[in-house]
């Protein structure tokens, strides 16, 4: 071991010869020289008597010093039942071509969200805005928790004349990070437990549990926006969608008509349309056949309900001033609108609970979630008929007028 000396391999470096010789180090390492003068390391070794010859470097690029730590290695593999040619090649694919950070949140969105979770899309698309453009290029095993937090941070404070503060979103990011690592830790694509001991409130907030739903005021001037040609067609169809239906605005957002069954009178949302990942069946009133059949006769260019498909940012964002333009005090968004059916389904004696959480495609409580499979499509047909009915009212009624239950 160890008969080698730097000066033995300079006197042969460059230096022509007859033929290739080979220098022994000792312990299966070797440098073999070429008749130009090229000094290249090797490592021999035997598996099942059978000889082999693994190239390590040329030197003085890879130094004695070096060649000699790579020569142990391998024989360590060898002890191992490992042969070192494979391991090194893996080691080295490793190095060469790691699995980045976004090679990992990739690999949870498409092998795991895109299948389970219908705001994938919406993942993706935070993981864009506040994670690529930083770490994205990163070797995930090379990255640290100070790496993420800096992401985090610059989502939670926002960029000074470019981006608002987003805490709820930092935190929400941070969720579905760890949940990407781990789902990656566990399919063995690759390790990192850096985000392991992180939790919402150490990156941003939780998002709050909002209470808000529209008076009957504010519910029937968003009802007469409908037949306001100010506001675009798109918007002015989907608020109109979700206040009848109660429905989520993805689900309405990425309807198509062949969801849509006029000769029943039914509408039913795939589970990948659907947060929970259940399919929801509501029937369709029949105050609004006539002008879903006009609607769909006017789309014909493409199959989206609404005509086109937007981004569900842009939607949330523009959703999201209507309070504003109708005069509202307070603000409230589209999500609250499907609060507000909720509320005031049930205190109107609409519906029975159960029908009105079956509208709104919540999971049953408990063994009802089991065995109870029943759709309750005449109740649900009965409760949006008459929710159909109170919008109309509230929408002419003067709004120092008392309604009465329905």
């Amino acid at each position: 071991m160890n008969k080698l000396f730097d000066k033995n391999l300079k006197a042969a470096l460059n230096k022509p010869r007859d033929k290739t010789v080979v220098l022994n180090d000792g312990g299966g390492l070797g440098a073999r020289v070429s008749p130009l003068g090229k000094v290249r390391w090797q490592y021999r070794y035997k598996i099942d008597g059978n000889g082999k010859r693994l190239d390590l470097g040329d030197y003085p690029e890879v130094s004695l010093v070096k060649a000699r730590e790579t020569a142990r290695q391998c024989r360590e593999w060898l002890a191992e039942g490992y042969d070192p040619k494979l391991q090194r090649a893996i080691q080295r694919n490793q190095t060469l071509k790691p699995v980045t950070v976004k090679d990992a949140l990739e690999y949870w969105l498409t092998e795991y969200a895109e299948e389970n979770r219908a705001n994938a899309s919406k993942h993706r698309a935070q993981f864009k805005r506040h994670i690529y453009p930083y770490i994205g290029d990163y070797p995930l095993s090379q990255t640290e928790t100070h790496h993420w937090l800096e992401c985090f941070d610059r989502a939670r404070k926002g960029i000074p004349g470019k981006r608002r503060p987003a805490p709820v979103a930092a935190g929400y990011v941070l969720q579905n990070a760890k949940q990407a690592l781990r789902f990656c830790r566990v399919r063995h694509y690759a390790t990192s437990r850096v985000l392991d001991d992180l939790v919402v409130t150490d990156v941003g907030k939780k998002q709050q549990k909002r209470d808000r739903y529209l008076t009957d005021q504010e519910l029937g001037d968003v009802w007469r926006l409908f037949h306001d040609e100010r506001y675009l067609r798109y918007y002015r169809h989907l608020i109109r969608l979700l206040m009848v239906f109660g429905a989520r605005t993805q689900e309405v957002r990425l309807s198509k008509w062949d969801e849509w069954d006029f000769e029943c009178l039914i509408w039913t949302v795939p589970k990948s349309h659907c947060k929970t990942n259940i399919k929801i069946t509501r029937p369709i009133p029949e105050q609004l056949k006539s002008w879903l059949l006009e609607l769909k006769a006017a789309n014909k260019e493409n199959d989206y309900v609404l005509g086109e498909l937007k981004k569900p940012e842009a939607v949330s964002q523009t959703g999201g001033q209507f309070w504003k333009r109708l005069g509202h005090k307070e603000p409230w968004t589209l999500h609250d609108l499907r609060r507000t059916l909720d509320t005031r389904m049930n205190d109107l004696g609409i519906a029975p609970p159960y029908v009105v959480e079956q509208l709104l495609g919540h999971t049953m409580p408990g063994i009802m979630a089991i065995y109870n499979r029943s759709q309750y499509l005449p109740e649900k047909a009965e409760a949006l008929d008459k929710w159909v009915e109170w919008l109309e009212l509230i929408s002419t009624q003067p709004h120092n007028v008392v309604l009465m239950r329905a």
